[in-house]
């Protein structure tokens, strides 16, 4: 089972990525904000696609949910750290940091 060293070690093992306070989290980015980690460093809020997040929530039901507002219909999941394996943990970490890392598109001007 995950905890909050192991999701520390693992987040911050990728590329690019960075940590900081955000309200009363720590946050970490690449390009963007990615994932979240609790207070308690019980749960772990982690962005994938919606689709990803209706893979991982159908999957694992014990640990991920969508956050029950804007934000988990953007894709934020919470992520029970001690209902994941550390391989788990990091499948999930690495799918949000591959979306967090990415250059945002660019729009394609009208001429």
């Amino acid at each position: 089972m995950a905890d909050a060293a192991d999701f520390r070690r693992i987040v911050l093992s990728f590329d690019g990525v960075a940590e900081y306070p955000h309200f009363d989290r720590r946050a970490f980015k690449a390009r963007a904000t990615f994932t979240t980690l609790a207070p308690d460093e019980l749960t772990a809020n982690i962005k994938f696609a919606p689709d990803e997040q209706a893979l991982k929530c159908a999957v694992a039901p014990d640990a991920f949910a969508a956050l029950d507002n804007a934000w988990g219909r953007r894709g934020w999941t919470r992520a029970t750290l001690a209902a994941l394996s550390e391989a788990e943990l990091r499948a999930a970490l690495e799918m949000a940091w591959r979306h967090g890392a990415a250059k945002a598109k660019r729009r394609s001007r009208s001429p």
